[in-house]
């Protein structure tokens, strides 16, 4: 198996913020009770993706190049800023540090490429459905950063935080912000059920998964009911617990025997895709159970 200098980078890298989450988390995970242990691992799950991402930027720029608007100057100083702050925002998460600057920062520049690149080929081609996925799909990444920096610092001071006004608005931008992925991606679940699950892209389950359609059925129903748990306001952290944990599962059952056979392909171009399709799903995960974890107990709600 011929593995390139890029794929090398992006796993290395996303193991690397993988252990650190995993061990600066370590007190965290041991407290959590049953599928708040599950719950324990957003910042992880989120951040893994982005070390990858960045990763990407760095060693395979030619993948992103040509992404950057053609009015911009110096385009490869683009890609690899945003590596670096990929990076960056990825320690910040799985560390737990300043992840109120991190989480707002990250939220801002999803969404800007959601604008400036997403929004306007969806436009330009209202019939094809891969337009609005992307357009959701990035809105929640972004949605779910500006939870973690609702979250991030609650317990403490302003200093470790934003003040409690500013909490409550990057919650419920956030929450707002994620609410079409979960219907939209449920939906074309529903309608393509031998897709991949989770993010719902042009790639099919491979044939090897057994009851791949019940998989893809199972899938949109929950990412349905969790859209419906946040629109209602009821049991939304436990709803997003599960959910977020069936994708995680998901993620590592399935995407990581794609990712692996992807990596034993000699093309460059398979081995990025097999672990951009795992990372973004590990990610759409991550989403969810921040979602869960900014969300009360039922019984705070009464």
């Amino acid at each position: 198996m011929f593995l390139s200098a890029a794929a090398i980078a992006m796993c290395s890298a996303g193991v690397l913020v993988l252990a650190i989450g995993l061990w600066s988390g370590k007190a965290q995970i041991a407290a959590g009770r049953g599928i708040e242990k599950v719950v324990t691992l957003h910042r992880v799950c989120f951040a893994t993706p982005l070390a990858v991402f960045g990763a990407l930027h760095l060693f395979a720029p030619e993948f992103i190049l040509p992404l950057v608007p053609k009015v911009l100057p110096w385009p490869m100083v683009w890609v690899y800023g945003i590596g670096c702050a990929l990076l960056a925002a990825s320690l910040s998460i799985t560390t737990g540090r300043v992840v109120h600057w991190s989480g707002l920062l990250f939220g801002l520049m999803m969404l800007l490429f959601v604008l400036i690149l997403f929004v306007p080929v969806a436009l330009r081609h209202p019939g094809d459905r891969m337009g609005w996925t992307f357009v959701c799909r990035e809105t929640s990444f972004g949605g779910g950063a500006w939870m973690l920096a609702g979250v991030a610092g609650a317990a403490g001071a302003a200093s470790n935080g934003w003040p409690a006004h500013n909490r409550r608005v990057l919650l419920a931008a956030g929450r707002a912000l994620v609410i079409p992925a979960l219907l939209l991606f449920g939906v074309e679940q529903m309608l393509h059920p031998t897709l991949l699950p989770g993010v719902p892209l042009r790639k099919e389950m491979p044939e090897w998964v057994p009851v791949r359609v019940l998989i893809d059925y199972v899938t949109g129903a929950a990412l349905i009911v969790a859209g419906g748990s946040v629109l209602l306001q009821r049991n939304t952290r436990l709803v997003a617990g599960w959910v977020g944990a069936w994708l995680l599962l998901l993620v590592i059952v399935i995407y990581g025997p794609v990712m692996i056979l992807a990596l034993g392909r000699p093309e460059l171009a398979v081995q990025v895709e097999g672990i951009n399709y795992f990372a973004d799903t590990l990610l759409f995960a991550g989403v969810i159970l921040v979602l869960s974890e900014a969300s009360p107990p039922a019984k705070d709600l009464l």
